[in-house]
């Protein structure tokens, strides 16, 4: 009797074993949403051939490759595992992107240093067709707004310029699947500044209220300069120098809400045209401090 119950047991350990681990699924909560916060744009600085070796045998990658000739999407890591795309790297407070984010390589070589200056090559139309279909599809399957599409240099001011200022993020804008200033406000903060710009305190405020990573020190420093370059290459190509200037504010200002209601914004000048000629502007004033 002994043995038949020793090995009555060892069956029912055997099929224990047998069976393995066993989770029953019949509840589930609601409580829960995409580990996917943000899409990362980069391009490759590189042709098609070594993009794709150093993304799939090197030591990054990417979960899509967009080739330029012809212009095929190509994944390359599922978006449920974690590519290494980001590196170092913060947007809205938070950092290290790469497990919070979805990052897509478009072939094209970047810029080219000259004696003459960095020449920034253009991009192909069919390349950026290529591109607005598959960010609309990854915003509706993980529930993001526009603002979540960032460039590489967004994420990353102080190291990377990528995908540089020759970027059509507006053309992106018009397809929803990124975000640009309304031109109307744009204009009217450009009036309402009148050639003036607001204390780098304010620029570095509102920077991060946008969500650079930015110095808070109220002094231009070379990392804030390369965070307002940053926003720059973005939203104003054509000028990226990394000044603190009006039509900067502006921009911000059309893009941050209640950014021009802080008491670092300049006030209004009521009349410009009734200064002396040649009479400066009035400076923008300290916080409690009128003209």
């Amino acid at each position: 009797m002994r043995r038949f119950f020793i090995t009555l047991t060892a069956i029912l350990l055997t099929a224990g074993c047998t069976r393995g681990l066993v989770i029953d699924t019949t509840y589930s909560s609601r409580n829960h949403d995409s580990r996917v916060q943000y899409v990362v744009l980069h391009y490759t600085s590189s042709g098609f051939d070594r993009s794709l070796s150093s993304l799939t045998q090197g030591g990054v990658s990417s979960h899509y490759l967009i080739a330029e000739q012809p212009p095929t999407v190509y994944r390359l890591v599922e978006e449920n595992r974690r590519a290494w795309h980001a590196g170092d790297s913060s947007w809205q407070g938070r950092t290290w992107l790469n497990s919070t984010s979805i990052g897509i390589e478009l072939v094209h070589p970047g810029y080219t240093d000259t004696p003459a200056g960095r020449v920034w090559h253009p991009w192909s139309q069919a390349q950026i067709q290529a591109l607005i279909p598959l960010l609309a599809d990854i915003l509706q399957r993980h529930d993001l707004d526009p603002g979540r599409v960032v460039g590489h240099s967004d994420i990353a001011a102080q190291r990377k310029v990528d995908p540089g200022p020759l970027f059509p993020w507006h053309l992106l804008a018009e397809a929803n699947v990124a975000i640009w200033p309304a031109a109307h406000r744009v204009t009217a903060y450009r009036e309402e500044l009148a050639g003036r710009a607001p204390p780098i305190a304010w620029f570095q405020q509102h920077l991060q209220s946008f969500g650079y990573d930015v110095p808070r020190s109220g002094e231009l420093d070379k990392a804030t300069r390369n965070v307002i370059a940053a926003f720059q290459m973005r939203f104003r190509p054509h000028g990226h120098d990394g000044e603190p200037d009006g039509e900067t504010a502006a921009i911000l200002a059309a893009l941050v809400p209640n950014a021009a209601t802080s008491p670092l914004w300049c006030k209004p000048v009521v009349n410009p045209s009734a200064l002396p000629y040649g009479a400066p502007l009035p400076l923008c004033s300290p916080p409690g401090q009128a003209y």
